[in-house]
Parts: structure tokens; sequence; C-alpha cells
């Protein structure tokens, strides 16, 4: 008979300890001279910093784990993960622009996802000494404490970053609304709505699951609503781990414009146009 897996608050203390030691490693590198080259069609920035924090984690979590699948932006992809019941969804360094940069919003993120779902979530901000994190059914933390949204008195109109085309898009839908600011980790931009710094942001079609497992924890434990324009399930260590446009939102009032000013811009995949043709 299988061992029983661990609880979600043992992975999640897992999780937190590995990106602490990440975070040491990373910050050696942060802001000195690196090793940067390019990655893939959109030729992604990588630096040696992400190669060096992929081999950590990728022992440090997979020592403690061996039966936990393992899928990293840094790593070749092993489909044997996909027959796991957990695996370790992992972006060493989310934001290496701005890692590169010398900006301090870059982030390690981290998931341990069960049955397609996210059940343990950390992001790092080391050069900000903010630690977010959250188990299924556990709530959420920054630095240990629970995560309390608060949006300043003095802000009248949603606070949302949004690219060019949807930016467009939303005005044209009448939104009043402040756009900005921009952090160039995904991850962090996500959380950033569970404190209150923004209320909503938009993802463009063809994030992976790197960018979104580790932030897509905390905001379930949150209540923040973060969902596919199109209304497809939002699961995670499929074969194909791209993902559609996605809209997430602190008020759900917002939730309707922003999918469909995504919806506007990169459409929708074939199969779900014909079903909506069908119920209209």
């Amino acid at each position: 008979m299988a061992e029983p897996l661990p609880s979600y608050d043992l992975d999640l203390d897992l999780l937190r300890t590995a990106a602490v030691t990440a975070g040491i490693i990373a910050s050696s590198y942060f802001r000195r001279d690196l090793k940067t080259w390019t990655k893939g069609e959109n030729a992604s920035p990588v630096s040696e910093a992400d190669i060096i924090l992929d081999k950590f984690l990728h022992s440090a979590l997979t020592t403690a784990r061996p039966n936990y699948g393992w899928l990293s932006e840094e790593s070749a992809d092993d489909p044997v993960r996909i027959e796991k019941t957990r695996a370790f969804v992992v972006d060493p360094i989310d934001g290496t622009r701005g890692f590169i940069r010398g900006e301090d919003s870059w982030t390690v993120s981290l998931a341990v996802v069960e049955h397609g779902v996210p059940v343990a979530g950390v992001v790092y901000a080391p050069a900000r000494d903010e630690m977010y994190d959250a188990f299924l059914g556990g709530g959420a933390r920054l630095n240990g404490q629970p995560i309390v949204r608060h949006t300043p008195p003095d802000r009248h109109a949603p606070l949302i970053p949004a690219p060019g085309a949807v930016h467009q898009e939303l005005q044209q839908a009448g939104l009043d609304y402040t756009r900005g600011p921009f952090y160039p980790s995904l991850a962090y931009r996500l959380v950033q709505i569970a404190t209150g710094r923004l209320d909503a942001t938009v993802v463009r079609r063809g994030s992976q699951d790197w960018d979104l497992a580790g932030a897509a924890t905390i905001l379930n434990e949150c209540g923040i609503g973060f969902e596919d324009a199109c209304g497809a399930a939002m699961r995670f260590n499929r074969a194909d781990v791209r993902h559609g446009a996605l809209a997430a939102f602190a008020q759900l009032s917002l939730r309707d414009v922003l999918c469909g000013a995504l919806v506007k811009v990169y459409g929708c995949p074939e199969p779900q146009l014909d079903l909506e043709r069908k119920t209209t």
C-alpha cells in the first residue's frame, strides 16, 4: 500500500524553506554582472541565476518528495509528471527581465499541484522581504500574518495594469479606472490584488503553469476571482501547460468588462466559440 501523502501545510513548509534559501542564492547574483541569454520564439531572457536556482530547487524539493512530479520553466519537461498525484510547479525567478535590470519585484514562485489544483503555493520577493504563502483550506499569509486587503482611501477608481490593446478596449467599454503599475513578475502582480495594491489585472494568452500556480493558491484562499476569459477551467500540470487570456479581480463587478476586453483582443478557442453559437 502506498504511503499517505503529506498534509498540505507540510508541503507549504517545504516550499517556504526552499524559497528562502533560493532567495539567498538569487540575491548573491542580484545587481551584479550576469551571464544572460534568450530562449524560445519570444526570446525570453534567461540568466545564470535562473539555472542555478532551478538546480537547487529541483534537488531540495524532489529529494524531500521523490514521488512528486516536477515542472519548471528552466527544466526539460518530463511527461511522467502528468501521472503523479502531486507535482511541483516552479519558476525559479519570475520576472527575470526585472531581475536583470536590477528592479526589486522579482519573485521565487513555487507550488504543489494535486490533480490539477494548486494546493500549496509561495510567492517570495526577497529584495522586498515579502513572503506570500497559502495552502488549500488554510488561508493566505504575508510574512506569517493573515493577508488583509487594504485599499487607500484616496483611490477613487480601480487600479489595473493592462497592456495597450486591452487598455483601449477597457476605455471603449467605458470603464473608469487608473492604469498601472506594472510589475515584471506576473506572480507578484497577481498577489498584489490580495493586498489591495492593485484591484485587478489581466494576463495575456500564453502564460504557463509556472507563471500562475503559486499565486493562484494565494488568490483562491483570499477569495480573489481568477478566471479564464473564455470560461475554460483553470487546470494545472496538464500535457499543455499554456493558458488562455486570464482576468484576476477583487470586485466581481469588474469580471465581465475585463473578460470582454480580453476576448476582443485575444479571441477564444474555436470549440468554445462553437458552443457559444449553439447556446445563443
